[in-house]
């Protein structure tokens, strides 16, 4: 049991004291003051730490991580990241790709993180390689993360939409969601089409990449709206990207929030990748590329951060810590210095929920007990500047431990965390 730490358990990350029992199969028992627990039970003085559940990294590419220098990217587009990256996916062995995302994985879980949603390719480039080697490592790893596939049916210019229809029930066998770029598609609204109906034939959220470019002239939102409205999708549908919202005229703007909260449709800013990949061609001032951060999470459209991609050909950066993808939210998406608490929720309960991951999540019974146990006064302090020291628990068990003994309380910490 942890004893009367400061716990993190509202959607807004308001601090009480309270114990947390967790029981021996990985779960919370009981949260409350003063807890009566039966003796030999081992019991942690948390007093000095925050508690906040772990981190959800809602929008990653597990098949792409570590690929930097093996698909270089020269021009930093995104046509030359999807570019570079077919390529390499040629050729890749099938153990390049479990290689490579154990350790971004480990990396991730090292920062807090304890739950990721990963867009894999599925395409005539990569085949079924990433998927499936993500497959065996979402088994592998169940007891310390969880991990989300999403069959992400990848077009490419001259790929006919015939293979992805011919595969894409293969496909969403193997994943937890239904994903896709219409943008890119020489056919949208039949490509669109697909997706939607393999998700609704196998009973699978829609997470798509939309709209991951600044020209106002093509946005595809109406298109998803509709069959969203036509597939009976609502509440299950996720817009990563979003980028041409903030290209819009703020009346076009405005008619696509009002749907937005209407179909309970769920957005993902990846700040990374659209500072990155974004606005290279304008000569004057160019483009932040992030979609209408602020002014959707004003309107209470559940919007969350991601990483999206790390260390390959779309973003040469990143090390899997969601407090530093929080504060390049903030800051890129104009959001006020008091709404630290909304980036914290852009991290957590809300991610959580994009996701699905339901009673499984949070500080409360019946959930994992996977935990971020830290040495900062409350959620604001640890988004604005993170913690010195910290524990990440999953299912109850330390899988990170760094806290250094400044006294003798904390040494005691460490030691029986760990």
């Amino acid at each position: 049991m942890l004893e009367g730490g400061r716990i993190a358990a509202g959607p807004k990350g308001e601090v009480r004291r309270a114990d947390i029992l967790i029981s021996p199969e990985g779960r919370i028992e009981e949260v409350g003051e003063h807890l009566s627990v039966a003796a030999g039970i081992d019991r942690i003085d948390a007093s000095s730490a925050l508690i906040v559940p772990g981190f959800i990294d809602a929008h990653q590419h597990l098949d792409k991580t570590g690929v930097v220098k093996l698909a270089p990217n020269p021009s930093g587009t995104l046509q030359g990241a999807r570019e570079a990256f077919a390529l390499y996916a040629r050729n890749a062995p099938p153990e390049d790709v479990a290689k490579r995302a154990s350790k971004t994985m480990a990396r991730c879980l090292a920062r807090g993180t304890t739950a990721i949603r990963s867009h894999t390719n599925v395409d005539k480039d990569a085949g079924f390689v990433g998927l499936d080697a993500l497959s065996e490592l979402r088994m592998q790893w169940a007891d310390r993360l969880t991990v989300q596939l999403v069959a992400f049916m990848t077009p490419h210019p001259n790929q006919d939409l015939d293979w992805l229809t011919s595969n894409i029930d293969a496909a969403a066998s193997r994943a937890d969601a239904v994903g896709g770029t219409p943008a890119v598609s020489e056919d949208p609204l039949r490509y669109l089409d697909i997706l939607f109906e393999a998700a609704v034939r196998h009973d699978l959220p829609l997470d798509f990449h939309l709209d991951e470019h600044l020209n106002p002239e093509r946005p595809l939102f109406e298109a998803v709206f509709e069959r969203v409205r036509k597939y009976g999708m609502q509440g299950r549908t996720v817009l990563s990207h979003a980028s041409v919202l903030s290209a819009l005229p703020r009346s076009e703007f405005q008619k696509i929030l009002e749907q937005l909260l209407e179909l309970d449709i769920g957005v993902i800013t990846l700040p990374a990748a659209n500072l990155y990949l974004q606005g290279r061609s304008h000569e004057m001032l160019p483009p932040r590329g992030l979609t209408r951060v602020a002014e959707l999470a004003r309107a209470g459209v559940p919007i969350a951060a991601a990483s999206d991609n790390i260390q390959d050909p779309f973003v040469p950066t990143g090390s899997g810590d969601m407090l530093e993808i929080g504060r390049w939210t903030m800051l890129a998406g104009h959001l006020h210095a008091s709404e630290l608490d909304v980036v914290y929720s852009m991290i957590t309960d809300i991610p959580a929920r994009l996701i699905g991951l339901g009673g499984d999540y949070g500080i409360r019974p019946g959930a994992r007990a996977d935990l971020v146990v830290t040495d900062c006064e409350d959620v604001d302090r640890l988004v604005a500047g993170g913690p010195d020291r910290m524990v990440v628990l999953a299912k109850g068990k330390p899988v990170h431990v760094n806290w250094g003994a400044d006294t003798e309380e904390d040494a005691s910490v460490a030691r029986r965390t760990a």
